[in-house]
């Protein structure tokens, strides 16, 4: 118990110094996220609760040093805060929430793209023992409480913006440690099928780039199956049990946001949009539209221009 109080203690004091690191390199900078000057690492600032934020996540570690959030995967929610972190391991539409942030203490996160290319070298690099044989079909999402190594990790990599000139030989081998530590942790399996040829999910996660690619054309399950070397029914099964939901419902979700997008970005009006990203009925666009972002087209782009 005693030692349970003291990690506790530690990973608390962690927290609360990165917690000053991020709003030290964020002030003035306004909400949103901010790039760095290592690769792929990025901060998060909100200084209010945020209505929601859709988007195509690509594979990440996302450390909530600050504040609380949710993140929604089809009908499922993500709830998490301070010394939790969210790993995305395939390409997923997200929705996320902002649900505790004020000016004086603002929600504050560290993302860190990851590389499956790196995570592969680490993998190698485990001795044989240490690795897991069994495969099973894992979501491609989870939520999980950091410990000690793995903050040391975040802060040290924060540190190194004070000092520029080190970046380029020590955020490398930091990053490293960073997939390390996520892999012996008690997420391991998930992180290690982001990269490992031929697991369910690596498999998956190649077709989600293709449906990505082409999602404004008829989708043919025979044929996503076949570049999954799976059967159909396995194909369905694998799928959902990576994302959530089926390809059908994947796909929507992705012609759903670009739709947003052509409409927010290239003032495109709403049938426009709809026809561009493969709906070829506007009522059942406006329905499906409305469904996902809680309003139609037209109202719901003139509530994020005045946002």
């Amino acid at each position: 118990m005693a030692i349970e109080m003291l990690n506790h203690g530690a990973i608390d004091n962690q927290c609360k110094e990165l917690a000053a690191l991020l709003t030290r390199h964020t002030d003035g900078k306004g909400n949103g996220f901010h790039k760095t000057a290592v690769d792929g690492l990025e901060f998060q600032r909100e200084s209010s609760v945020s209505i929601a934020l859709h988007g195509i996540t690509e594979p990440i570690l996302a450390i909530l040093v600050q504040g609380k959030k949710e993140a929604l995967l089809g009908e499922e929610i993500y709830r998490y805060g301070a010394a939790q972190y969210l790993v995305v391991s395939v390409d997923l539409p997200l929705s996320g929430f902002i649900v505790e942030a004020t000016p004086d203490k603002p929600y504050l996160g560290f993302k860190l793209n990851l590389d499956p290319r790196q995570l592969c070298d680490t993998i190698a690099a485990q001795t044989s023992s240490s690795v897991s044989k069994k495969e099973n079909s894992v979501r491609g999402l989870f939520v999980s409480t950091a410990d000690a190594p793995l903050l040391d990790c975040a802060l040290r990599l924060t540190k190194l913006l004070d000092t520029p000139q080190h970046i380029p030989m020590l955020a490398p081998i930091i990053i490293r440690e960073i997939y390390y530590r996520l892999l012996i942790g008690e997420q391991g399996e998930a992180v290690r099928q982001i990269a490992t040829s031929g697991s369910n999910m690596q498999r998956i996660s190649e077709v989600l780039k293709l449906i990505k690619t082409d999602f404004a054309q008829p989708m043919r399950i025979e044929n996503l199956a076949g570049q999954a070397n799976m059967s159909p029914s396995s194909f369905h099964h694998h799928f959902k049990e990576v994302t959530s939901m089926s390809p059908l419902q994947y796909q929507k979700q992705l012609r759903l946001l670009e739709a947003r997008r052509l409409m927010l970005a290239e003032n495109s009006d709403a049938a426009n949009a709809a026809y561009q990203v493969g709906y070829e009925s506007p009522s059942q666009f406006s329905r499906e539209y409305s469904r996902m972002f809680g309003a139609p087209p037209i109202r719901d782009i003139e509530r994020l221009r005045m946002a």
